[in-house]
């Protein structure tokens, strides 16, 4: 059996480039991946993929992280460069995003499936050829009364939710060290039960 330690995962967390949309809940992915670039105690830079990266170890394991700057709906492009360029399979790229589907409070991991309407998902699985690959779903919610999920998704996270923001992004990370030193049925069994929100939790 070959060793799996020694081989690198990617992390990718999506989100829209640029200060405007930095608060916003579709740039969830983002927050969650500067929380593991502290981690890993390296600073995001430009690589030729369209991508901000850091190199290093996360949880005793090699890592990149990559934030997309192609803008949500274009993700899969350097996602899919990154994983050509660093030799990384699908089953060990894990990409960070927002969903509506799932309440404020909640996280989810899971493996493959649908994307949900979510165009950012939408593209990597279009370039990687497969739905096949892991992924950590930051629940934001679904919109209020009749707002479209367009504008919803492009707002900042409200006052209230901002309180607990720290703690969310904070939560996730470790689900994304989760993932990668334990799997996915000890991830979803150690982080499904302990919801902020525990409102119509689904798996």
């Amino acid at each position: 059996m070959s060793d799996t330690s020694a081989q690198r995962w990617l992390v990718a967390g999506l989100g829209n480039p640029g200060p405007e949309y930095a608060g916003n809940r579709h740039n969830a992915g983002f927050m969650v991946l500067d929380e593991l670039a502290a981690r890993v105690g390296g600073r995001f830079k430009a690589h030729k993929s369209r991508a901000e990266v850091v190199e290093g170890r996360l949880a005793g394991l090699p890592v990149v992280l990559a934030k997309p700057l192609s803008f949500m709906n274009l993700s899969g492009g350097p996602v899919k460069a990154l994983a050509d360029f660093y030799k990384v399979t699908p089953d060990r790229v894990i990409v960070v995003h927002d969903e509506l589907d799932i309440p404020y409070g909640a996280l989810r991991a899971k493996i493959g499936g649908g994307d949900n309407g979510h165009n950012g998902l939408k593209s990597i699985t279009k370039s990687l050829g497969t739905r096949d690959y892991p992924r950590i779903r930051f629940g934001i919610g679904r919109p209020p009364g009749r707002m479209d999920p367009a504008t919803f998704v492009l707002r900042d996270f409200a006052t209230a939710e901002r309180k607990d923001l720290p703690f969310l992004v904070d939560r996730a990370a470790d689900m994304v060290e989760s993932l990668m030193t334990a799997g996915l049925e000890a991830t979803q069994n150690r982080f499904h039960a302990a919801d902020l929100n525990p409102a119509k939790p689904p798996r």
